[in-house]
């Protein structure tokens, strides 16, 4: 494990999990690089906008969404998912304990891979239990317990 600490990182304690859920909860669109910035600098934490971009850039945070502003000429901005913020804070926890910039970009890759795993056989057992419902539905079969699975499988 690396234990060289970047200069200019941030030593500010980290965010509780009421306080991630929080804006999360505030931020569900999304939030603009200018929001994420300005989230850890009212904390007393520095974030610039090019370490956010170095962030994306190495993996560790997802790209931005374009979305469409409201009124004529405005263009559209990239809006960043919430759980950004969780993210960041993560990576800086691990930094500050020693680990480089390399080591946590492989742990994000590793755990980013057995997620999209997860998502895909989330989405399979999905399809299942809805084709499930719907073909008893043609059969005129009322099988409550189906349809309770499928509300289960929803909420996750």
């Amino acid at each position: 494990m690396g234990q060289q600490r970047r200069h200019g990182e941030s030593e500010a304690k980290s965010w509780s999990d009421e306080e991630l859920d929080e804006i999360e909860r505030v931020h569900v669109e999304g939030m603009s690089v200018q929001q994420i910035v300005e989230t850890f600098t009212a904390r007393g934490s520095r974030l610039t906008e090019a370490t956010f971009r170095k962030y994306v850039q190495l993996g560790l945070l997802p790209r931005s969404v374009r979305v469409g502003r409201k009124g004529k000429h405005r263009g559209s901005q990239g809006l960043y998912p919430a759980t950004a913020v969780r993210q960041i804070d993560h990576v800086r926890r691990l930094m500050h304990q020693g680990f480089t910039m390399e080591e946590i970009q492989k742990e994000f890759l590793f755990v980013r891979g057995d997620i999209d795993a997860l998502r895909r056989q989330l989405k399979r057992v999905y399809q299942a239990i809805e084709d499930a419902v719907h073909e008893q539905q043609r059969e005129g079969v009322d099988d409550v317990s189906v349809g309770d699975a499928l509300n289960d499988v929803r909420e996750l």
